[in-house]
């Protein structure tokens, strides 16, 4: 029996479409006609030029995303339904793959399209969660987010943290609240063995890059009686690691003053000995002076992402090569670089690519130690390259 709900169809031409190879998205290019203005922010289906069934998903006509799948299945977005979604989702981290470390929680509970939830991204620090919603239809429900998950994990505070610019391709305004309606002051809490001032309500993101905890305490394995250099160091995580494994000299340089300062506070805070600078690194990196400086036995890069669309690839892959190219000539023979890019339109082959030319150019031996990756909790589908977008290495250089 065909089903009388709204919905989407491909143009004919449309046989290659993404979301007949499995990915969630469907772009306004792809289909024949939008629907009325009152469907935003709904559910919809979407139909091949056949006019079978692809499944259901979120619509908004003034997003060049105009379909996001919520289920290869017909589904309505109620209570009953996100419960379920956000239920399976915080499941699938109890795991021990899931899990930060054992008696932790800080984590990624959801990650938007990975776990059936388009444009939604939930954070936990310990007894607090920070929600971002990214999507109109989700963001209509965003009463409802909040009073599921209190329901199901009872935290103490639900910061929405509606700040995103990417929430203006949805035509969302851009707005920061709390559960209680009170502010959520900063404070200090341990990560993974280190003190952070956290901001949750106004720092960058979520309030913490979650997804390089990880990689924090790898690269502290190379770091005993080491020179280290973190670059790009943002709130110092790589620095205080290493410092804290015993590193005997280490410097983090960022460009941001107030990511500085914040570094600064967690190192008095954790007794550590680092310095900070505030400085452009590759400024830095290509200064005649800083050029004479002693050399480092580990380099850590893990900047901003260059590649923030597919058009800037190009002056990416540039600008990776210099700084990786930079950070190889100043290490020690046999000296570690720990290089990460967190930008979903640089795949593997091309980092790969990268640090074979910074290599040849450096006229330095590379060989990898690590492959590095997003952790468990930041799943990604194997339809949705853009789901995946922190890659890096572990190399040893001679």
């Amino acid at each position: 029996m065909a089903s009388s709900a709204p919905s989407l169809k491909l143009k004919p031409n449309a046989a290659s479409a993404r979301v007949l190879r499995g990915h969630p998205w469907v772009f306004a290019n792809e289909v024949e006609a939008l629907l009325p203005l009152e469907q935003d922010g709904e559910v919809v289906e979407c139909r091949d030029r056949t006019g079978r069934f692809v499944g259901s998903g979120l619509y908004n006509s003034k997003s060049q995303i105009v379909w996001r799948r919520l289920s290869r299945d017909r589904v309505t977005l109620d209570a009953a339904w996100l419960r379920g979604a956000l239920g399976r989702a915080i499941a699938r981290r109890s795991t021990e793959a899931g899990k930060s470390a054992p008696g932790e929680n800080f984590r990624r509970l959801v990650w938007s399209e990975s776990d059936d939830l388009p444009g939604v991204v939930l954070d936990q620090f310990g007894d607090v969660l920070v929600l971002q919603v990214q999507t109109l239809a989700m963001d209509k429900r965003t009463p409802l987010l909040v009073e599921l998950l209190t329901e199901l994990l009872a935290p103490a505070e639900i910061i929405v943290r509606n700040d995103a610019n990417i929430r203006r391709l949805e035509g969302l305004p851009l707005e920061v609240h709390t559960r209680s309606g009170q502010p959520w002051a900063p404070r200090w809490t341990n990560i993974g063995g280190i003190d952070y001032w956290l901001d949750l309500q106004g720092g960058q993101k979520t309030g913490f890059y979650l997804d390089q905890r990880e990689q924090h305490t790898l690269v502290a394995r190379h770091c005993a009686g080491k020179r280290v250099l973190d670059a790009f160091c943002n709130q110092g995580s790589f620095a205080l690691h290493a410092a804290q494994a015993g590193a005997t000299e280490v410097l983090g340089i960022d460009s941001a003053e107030d990511a500085i300062m914040a570094a600064r506070k967690n190192a008095e805070r954790n007794g550590v000995k680092v310095s900070f600078e505030a400085a452009n690194v590759f400024d830095r990196f290509n200064d005649p002076a800083s050029a004479r400086d002693k050399l480092w036995d580990v380099i850590v890069l893990d900047p901003p992402p260059f590649a923030k669309s597919k058009s800037a690839l190009d002056g990416a892959l540039r600008g990776y090569k210099e700084i990786n190219l930079r950070a190889m000539q100043r290490l020690v023979p046999g000296g570690v670089l720990a290089t990460y890019t967190c930008s979903h339109h640089m795949g593997d082959a091309e980092l790969r690519g990268v640090l074979a030319e910074a290599a040849a150019d450096a006229k330095r031996k590379v060989q990898v130690l690590e492959f590095c990756h997003q952790p468990a909790d930041h799943p990604v589908l194997v339809t949705m390259p853009e789901s995946e977008y922190l890659r890096g290495y572990i190399l040893r250089v001679e």
